[in-house]
């Protein structure tokens, strides 16, 4: 019998939907079709090690975004029903590293803050002259359905930072890592979904133990995932901290430990997908946290823990948001009913 304990924070969950037994992996078998021989027959699968002769891009774009809950509030139609929703804060960014100068800095950012709630259409609450609560009805009175309009809001505005620091890269050598799916930016060049989390199951159990097999800086060979839009993926584990050089040790934790997913356009010729698979092998472990730095460590890249820090920072104080939502709650009842949306506030 053996005992894992996950790396991750407790706070933050696990960095893996677990099944019953705990640390197989994922949990849900996801129900989009699968093909694993793409890059090499399923019976020779096995951790891969990228060609010496590879070499990292001299800049990476990371992006990423955060969320943080200001108010919780009520939204009473003409009938006297209240029906629940929350006052957000939301933020989208992108942080540009220069790999041979060692730095980083904020590239983009953009700030919006919106109120969420299904019911009958309210107007703006403007907290302060630069936080205008936006509402955005919320279809049915399920409470869970305010949660994923925000999530939905949240990924909306990372893909226009995306789609806005990749038109305005000036460099042919770099590599963009949006977090999450690339849902809405497959038409982007050189740019990779970055999954930290698993919650869906999609290779079967031989092929799921050469995941857990992996060695910090291997990667499984691509497999092509289909669904409402196909995109090539891979496994690609990362050391325990950071290091240009990652080493080989066993990895801390639990089998899944250090392990993301990453995935890219299945529109890429093969070669190519799998020339972008070898150069996140030999990128990406570099930015990789350490737990007493980082409570997500390895899979929150050092550069991405900064960019929430910052962008966390420009959602404004939570205390005055408070205290100025009050405020205009006192006064929704004389204000006009379907203002215009405000838009989010942007800095490069």
């Amino acid at each position: 019998m053996r005992v894992h304990v996950d790396a991750w924070d407790p706070s933050y969950g696990r960095s893996f939907e677990a099944d019953a037994g705990g640390a197989a992996g994922p949990a849900a078998a996801s129900s989009a079709p699968v093909d694993a021989a793409v890059e090499r027959p399923t019976g020779a699968w096995a951790p891969l090690t990228p060609p010496g002769e590879v070499r990292s891009p001299h800049t990476v774009l990371l992006v990423d975004g955060v969320r943080r809950i200001d108010a919780r509030v009520w939204v009473e139609d003409d009938e006297g029903v209240a029906r629940p929703g929350v006052c957000a804060s939301y933020a989208a960014g992108a942080v540009r590293c220069d790999l041979a100068g060692g730095a980083a800095e904020l590239a983009l950012s953009a700030v919006t803050h919106g109120l969420f709630a299904p019911g009958p259409s309210v107007a703006p609450l403007r907290a302060h002259d630069r936080a205008v609560y936006v509402p955005h009805r919320v279809v049915g009175d399920d409470p869970s359905q305010v949660d994923a309009e925000l999530q939905r809001r949240l990924y909306e505005l990372e893909v226009q930072v995306s789609q806005r620091v990749r038109a305005e890269a000036g460099s042919k050598d770099d590599l963009l890592v949006v977090d999450g799916p690339l849902r809405g930016r497959t038409g982007m060049p050189r740019t990779l979904g970055y999954a930290k989390t698993h919650h869906k199951q999609y290779l079967d159990g031989d092929l799921t133990r050469v995941v857990t097999a992996l060695a910090p800086g291997q990667r499984t060979p691509l497999f092509l995932l289909g669904g409402q839009w196909h995109r090539y993926s891979w496994y690609l584990r990362l050391p325990a901290g950071a290091s240009s050089a990652p080493t080989r040790s066993a990895p801390i934790g639990s089998p899944w430990s250090g392990i993301v997913r990453l995935e890219c356009p299945a529109d890429w010729s093969l070669p190519d997908a799998i020339g972008w698979a070898d150069l996140s092998a030999v990128t990406l472990p570099r930015f990789a946290s350490t737990p007493y730095k980082d409570p997500r460590a390895p899979q929150n890249l050092v550069p991405i823990a900064g960019l929430e820090r910052r962008l966390r920072g420009l959602l404004g104080d939570p205390r005055l948001l408070l205290r100025g939502l009050r405020t205009a709650a006192t006064r929704t009842s004389a204000a006009p009913a379907g203002a215009g949306a405000v838009p989010a506030r942007t800095t490069a």
